[in-house]
């Protein structure tokens, strides 16, 4: 009697666990990438809007003239570059103080002081330095000058 041996495909219990753990390395590979790039992502968005609440605070104390300070406090009276000195806002605020909605997170000081600008004089220039920080570790610093024409 002559027996018909036939080979049957498949994979050995052994091949299936090696090829699983295979994958499992793999998938874990592309997962630990993505949430890095998601990081990455999120920490740019804060940045770009920690910039973007940089420049709306130095613009608007910019635009004031320069004069004596007269001791004003409350964000919608500040009428002159001096008068934001020590501002801090704990969260983002507009012109009048209100608080800007999603922004709270953010902590904003500014510094007004004497500054060097070239043959300026030092009576006419006012150095304006903000800063903006983030509880995620985020900072930015802007700087600019007011300086007052004759």
């Amino acid at each position: 009697m002559n027996r018909c041996h036939r080979q049957y495909g498949g994979f050995t219990l052994i091949e299936l666990i090696v090829s699983i753990v295979v994958l499992a390395i793999a998938v874990a590979s592309v997962l630990a990438a993505l949430s890095a790039v998601s990081v990455r992502s999120a920490n740019a968005m804060v940045s770009e809007q920690a910039v973007a609440i940089a420049t709306a605070y130095l613009n608007e104390v910019r635009q004031k003239p320069f004069g004596t300070p007269d001791g004003q406090t409350a964000r919608a009276s500040l009428d002159v570059v001096d008068d934001y000195a020590g501002l801090a806002d704990v969260g983002a605020h507009d012109q009048t103080g209100a608080a800007v909605p999603g922004l709270s997170q953010y902590t904003v000081t500014v510094a007004v002081g004497a500054g060097a600008l070239g043959v300026v004089p030092a009576a006419q220039l006012r150095e304006i330095d903000v800063t903006v920080s983030h509880p995620s570790g985020v900072v930015v610093v802007l700087s600019g000058y007011r300086t007052q024409y004759p």
